[in-house]
């Protein structure tokens, strides 16, 4: 007799949280959709988390609530606050800006030169490094400021103790030199 009681007050309770949900449903859906910045189905989502802890803690507590209306705005605040320390909590383990999706690989390693061109490139570079062997010591020095440290005129001048004009027209006479060894 005692369990059919209890089953008894807990449709009643059923019932009366169906109706104030039903009742109230417009508002709290407004108020979702607030807290999550107009987008509906994270709103939606919230409701759901709402209504789930609503009814949880109905059906485990014998406590009589007496304002139920005020009560699911509660959970709903919340339900919210629970979904921020979760995403919190996953932003600190995941790293969302990672873009290591396949198709974002496959497109990386697509992008990459081919073996003829890898092999077009070594031979380049290959040239590249005979040419600046094939310097004079000053003219290497040149080169390492003005290409290799990618020093601006005015340092690679003080360095070599000439004016910054001069510097530029031995840079610009290197790139003549070099240019006609490649060829």
């Amino acid at each position: 007799m005692h369990n059919y009681a209890k089953v008894s007050a807990s449709s009643d309770s059923d019932n009366s949280l169906g109706q104030v949900w039903r009742e109230i449903y417009a508002k709290l859906q407004r108020r979702a959709r607030q807290l999550c910045k107009g987008d509906t189905h994270r709103a939606d989502e919230l409701l759901s988390d709402t209504a789930l802890k609503v009814h949880l803690h109905m059906s485990h507590s014998g406590d009589h609530i007496r304002n139920l209306a005020g009560f699911m705005f509660l959970a709903l605040n919340h339900a919210f606050l629970d979904h921020i320390r979760r995403q919190g909590r996953e932003n600190k383990v995941f790293d969302h800006n990672c873009e290591c999706d396949e198709d974002y690989i496959a497109e990386q390693a697509g992008n990459g030169p081919s073996p003829e061109q890898e092999l077009v490139l070594k031979q380049q570079l290959s040239c590249m490094s005979q040419a600046v062997a094939s310097l004079n010591p000053d003219q290497q020095t040149l080169f390492a400021l003005k290409f290799e440290q990618d020093l601006p005129y005015p340092q690679i001048a003080t360095k070599l103790g000439i004016n910054e004009a001069l510097a530029r027209k031995r840079v610009e006479l290197l790139r003549k030199q070099l240019r006609r060894q490649l060829a």
